[in-house]
């Protein structure tokens, strides 16, 4: 039981409401609620007159593996006052506001982070859609005007999510830290984080499987597409690889809305890639998305250019995807190794 829940309990034991309480410790109502939310802690200060009022040690309010009320302690002259560790911490402590603010700014920048991906997938559609249109008979586009419109989308898309990407970044750029430097949680955080991961596990769990589901679907109703259409109209598998495309943006929008989210509690906890190691191999080798993305785009823009065909080019952006997956791991790979070698 953590410091909120038993701040709950002692306050309901007693028959006292939150003003009440409040009224005896001179504070506001709306402190005893964050701190029976979990949102704040009270200072050192307020946990010794806590201790006072209810007749309890420090060391039951403070250590969450105490559960059992204990028979009430003679107060000395001074209180009761809590043991805090004497030496200075090493690691950067993170404090329970600075936590909750944290993942509450994540969950309003996911599903925009998540939206400035889906619009890079769907970036080429118009153009794959216009460019096939093009190439039928009796044609109500021609295949200049089809290439213009198309690229002009798909530039205005992109433009649109770097712009969101940019905006995202700046928001969250405070809290760069949790990514590359080991951190402490202080009193009462990693419970509040925990609970938070555990609530948000099975609806995360759902998306996946959710998201997984639709892009199958895609892949599947492009693959009948062609089998059942094959010798017919040439714009019928196109229209379904557009299908195919608007589907994967949507999976994708869900795996980054959600999976932005869970990492947030993952940081926090320094659980799977935030792990001090991990977090050790990251700052050797932080250089490589900027650098492999901006060539990926340089290599994008330079076929595309070259061979007009970007009705085509995109196809540099699943490879680019695959292949990225593969060098960042034997990045990764070496510098744990030379890590640990050390």
């Amino acid at each position: 039981m953590i410091l909120a829940e038993k701040i709950m309990s002692l306050r309901k034991r007693a028959g006292w409401s939150q003003e009440e309480l409040a009224s005896q410790l001179g504070v506001s109502r709306q402190s005893i609620s964050k701190w029976e939310s979990a949102l704040s802690i009270p200072d050192i200060a307020k946990i010794t007159q806590l201790s006072e009022l209810f007749g309890v040690t420090t060391d039951y309010l403070l250590k969450d593996e105490i559960e059992d009320l204990p028979v009430p302690v003679p107060q000395t002259e001074s209180g009761y006052m809590p043991v805090f560790p004497e030496d200075e911490p090493k690691k950067r402590q993170v404090s329970i506001e600075e936590a909750n603010d944290y993942l509450e700014l994540t969950e309003q920048v996911a599903p925009k982070t998540a939206l400035g991906v889906m619009l890079c997938i769907w970036s080429p559609i118009v153009l794959i859609m216009l460019g096939g249109l093009s190439d039928m008979k009796n044609a109500v586009i021609s295949e200049n005007a089809a290439a213009a419109i198309g690229v002009a989308v798909l530039l205005i898309m992109i433009a649109a999510a770097v712009a969101i990407f940019i905006i995202r970044s700046s928001k969250l750029n405070r809290f760069d830290y949790l990514e590359k430097e080991e951190i402490e949680l202080l009193y009462g955080v990693e419970a509040a984080v925990r609970r938070k991961k555990e609530s948000f596990e099975n609806a995360y769990r759902v998306t996946v499987a959710t998201g997984v589901g639709i892009i199958l679907a895609g892949v599947a109703q492009l693959v009948a597409i062609g089998a059942l259409t094959e010798g017919g109209p040439e714009i019928i598998p196109i229209i379904s690889l557009c299908v195919m495309l608007f589907m994967i943006g949507c999976a994708v929008y869900l795996f980054v809305k959600n999976g932005m989210i869970n990492e947030s509690c993952n940081k926090l906890l320094q659980l799977e890639d935030y792990t001090p190691e991990n977090k050790a191999v990251g700052r050797r080798i932080g250089w490589v998305p900027g650098a492999y993305w901006s060539l990926a785009t340089a290599i994008y823009l330079g076929i595309s250019f070259i061979t007009d065909a970007w009705d085509r080019s995109w196809i540099v952006w699943p490879v680019a995807g695959v292949l990225y997956a593969a060098i960042y791991g034997v990045f990764h790979a070496s510098a744990r190794n030379r890590i640990q070698n050390r």
